[in-house]
């Protein structure tokens, strides 16, 4: 089953995420990506299926981000698309207020009963600072903070640059400032709320002052320019013990627990087309649900009036496609598009994905990345099983990312084999 090792080739990972403003060409046309700030409205929803309909190829991505993003949208249509985006508050006024304002809270914040405090405000405010602050807009475009209240849904496994977390102190609700390591979290203290969101602020523009090599993300800050960052911060009070890391817990279907009924279903690899979003818009218009919420787990979450609504949403969701059963196999996977939306790629990323699905199970893989290059764009983190294209075949990859090296080769044909000859290594 294994084939002859091909050439490798490194591909050249951009350092940067398309947006509205700053399309990003892919092999289906212009990428359009839209930062909503964690939720759409029915109406908004409506507009946007129907704006990827009459401007891009109809098919519509969830991103690891919390962001949608429109495919196959042609040049000349981005006046008019851009026109639509700004009847509907979906566009920001530069590219460079849109590429930085990256920041990632729980799909079910304000309305999650476990939660230490509700973080949408501080969000708001982080938002507002990194669009209103032009000095915080030399951050690299990937730079992401991350607001956990400490609720039901962990972000842990999120990577973040800078990360606050509400944690107990005695009678007060502190949040924990934590930077990204090379290994793990460097948390550095806690702080009231808008303490601690204004010293996040104040480590970013730091980190802008220091002028270090361009795109550099805080994992990769050296120590002494890290001691730098830290020198004069508002005052943190230390944490008797780091933070105890949160296992990924992302329920589908109906979710406990919440102030207000809420429904939850995935897209198979973020993927959904402008038929089916406008029919889970029409129908949460209908159940009289206020918003739908974007996680960064490419699923949405649907607050609604009751559980008749939420049932509705659920049928909604099957006909469409989407998947509302947690134990399905191909939640485990993260796969980009392939040879059928990128350049970079020789393979179908998303067959392969599928067709190993339900073997992963008796393999005893809990993750598993199919990346049609070695960028690895559909997740950054190692996984249990890596598959990367590599010419027209796969390298497989064990415990390791896109970027590694494979330890053996299979052709696309040859992947019903492939748990077999996992097993007998």
């Amino acid at each position: 089953m294994t084939a002859p090792a091909p050439e490798l080739v490194v591909s050249k990972v951009r350092g940067w995420c398309p947006g509205a403003l700053r399309p990003m060409q892919s092999g289906d046309g212009l990428i359009v990506r839209l930062r909503p700030r964690g939720h759409l409205t029915p109406a908004q929803l409506l507009a946007v299926a129907a704006l990827a309909e009459r401007h891009g190829n109809g098919l519509i991505d969830l991103t690891r981000r919390a962001n949608i993003q429109m495919r196959g949208v042609k040049a000349e249509g981005l006046p008019a698309l851009w026109a639509g985006l700004a009847e509907l508050h979906l566009l920001d006024e530069a590219a460079e207020q849109e590429a930085v304002r990256n920041v990632l809270s729980s799909p079910l914040a304000g309305i999650d009963h476990s939660e230490l405090l509700d973080p949408r405000p501080l969000v708001e405010s982080l938002e507002s600072a990194l669009s209103h602050r032009s000095e915080l807009w030399a951050l690299p475009a990937k730079f992401c903070f991350v607001v956990d209240g400490g609720g039901a849904l962990p972000l842990d496994e999120e990577r973040a640059d800078i990360r606050l977390l509400a944690v107990q102190n005695e009678s007060r609700i502190n949040l924990a400032v934590g930077l990204d390591g090379a290994e793990d979290v460097e948390w550095l203290g806690a702080a009231a709320p808008d303490l601690a969101c204004a010293a996040a602020l104040d480590l970013a523009a730091r980190l802008v002052r220091l002028n270090l090599r361009a795109g550099i993300r805080m994992r990769d800050v050296p120590d002494p320019a890290k001691r730098q960052l830290q020198a004069g911060v508002a005052r943190l009070t230390p944490l008797r013990s780091a933070p105890a890391f949160r296992a990924k817990q992302h329920p589908l279907g109906v979710i406990a627990n919440c102030a207000t009924p809420t429904v939850a279903f995935a897209a198979p690899f973020g993927r959904i087309d402008a038929v089916a979003l406008r029919r889970l818009g029409q129908c949460a218009a209908e159940v009289g649900a206020r918003e739908v919420r974007i996680s960064p787990w490419r699923s949405l979450y649907v607050p609604v009036p009751d559980r008749e609504a939420g049932l509705s949403m659920i049928a909604e969701a099957l006909e469409g496609g989407l998947i509302v059963d947690p134990a399905n196999p191909l939640l485990s996977i993260d796969a980009c598009p392939g040879v059928a939306g990128c350049t970079s790629s020789q393979v179908d990323t998303r067959a392969a994905a599928k067709r190993l699905a339900p073997a992963l199970g008796r393999m005893g893989i809990r993750t598993c990345h199919v990346s049609g290059c070695s960028k690895g764009c559909a997740r950054s983190g190692p996984a249990d099983l890596t598959l990367v294209g590599v010419g027209d075949c796969f390298g497989v990859l064990r415990y390791d990312t896109a970027q590694g090296k494979p330890l053996s080769f299979v052709r696309p044909a040859s992947l019903p084999d492939l748990p077999e000859a996992l097993n007998s290594t």
